[in-house]
């Protein structure tokens, strides 16, 4: 009786959070574990919050109904211990069918683990409200589909996947950022850009790195204009957390392969095309 009660209670839906935001920002707002979790909205799944770099363990994948992989201020280029050693587990979930999303550094270190590259971007860096164009291969994906054809999203990096992994499907870009977002397999998405930063924490990180951009010729105060909402990507957490739901009650969510759609590999050397 207690083995059957224990199968019937949701596995939770874990943060894996890699890094803080600035004390300032933290103090006023919260840090990225609260900003996702806010950002999953009302889920029937437990949410446990684990931090690899102060030595919590990474559970089995069957053990969880999915992960959200944060941000960080460091560089996945550095390959930290624990950056490697998560990256690792997140490959492990990606074998498994475990539903993933990785958010900024998150998105790198999942290009990272699964045979890509990740590293500086030759650009620079990319900060405030940019435009975001889905490919035509995301109208069949279970996390982006139904999503107008272009929004706006937040973005903080100065590094980025440089080469996606082997059969990575590309899902989105835009002209500063070509692997905007990426799926490999059915359930693991790399997403550049921030669902999980509102308007608000947006103009707190350019306040907080105000000297840094002018160093980079870059006017904090026009930046900081330009900020806007981003309603539509703020969906994706939501979305995600409705998948791991899915994948914990045993429901496979519908893959582009199980309807029937072809869907291009994405190179840098032969992107999709844009909508």
């Amino acid at each position: 009786m207690i083995r059957e009660m224990e199968d019937t209670c949701p596995r939770p839906l874990a943060i894996i959070k890699l890094g803080e935001t600035f004390d300032a920002l933290r103090e006023a707002r919260g840090d990225f574990e609260h900003w996702v979790a806010a950002g999953l909205g009302a889920t029937r799944l437990p949410i446990m919050v684990l931090d690899p770099r102060r030595g919590d363990t990474l559970p089995p994948p069957e053990q969880i109904s999915g992960a959200i992989v944060t941000g960080s201020h460091a560089m996945v280029s550095h390959r930290e211990p624990w950056s490697e050693a998560t990256g690792a587990w997140m490959a492990q979930l990606v074998a498994h069918g475990t539903p993933v999303l990785g958010i900024c550094f998150g998105h790198q270190l999942l290009a990272h683990a699964l045979g890509g590259e990740a590293g500086n971007h030759p650009g620079g860096l990319e900060i405030g409200t940019v435009e975001i164009a889905l490919a035509d291969t995301a109208k069949d994906d279970p996390l982006l589909q139904g999503l107008p054809a272009r929004f706006d999203a937040q973005e903080v990096h100065w590094q980025r996947a440089l080469r996606l992994p082997e059969g990575a499907v590309l899902l989105a870009g835009n002209a500063f950022e070509p692997h905007q977002a990426f799926r490999v397999r059915l359930r693991a998405w790399g997403v550049q850009f921030h669902p999980e930063f509102d308007a608000e924490v947006m103009r707190g990180y350019i306040d907080c790195m105000a000297g840094e951009l002018q160093a980079n010729g870059i006017d904090p105060a026009a930046l900081r204009e330009r900020v806007a909402g981003t309603a539509t990507a703020a969906q994706l957490l939501g979305r995600f957390a409705h998948i791991a739901e899915e994948h914990d009650a045993g429901v496979r969510t519908p893959g582009p392969a199980e309807r029937g759609a072809r869907h291009r590999i994405a190179t840098t050397e032969s992107p999709p095309q844009l909508r």
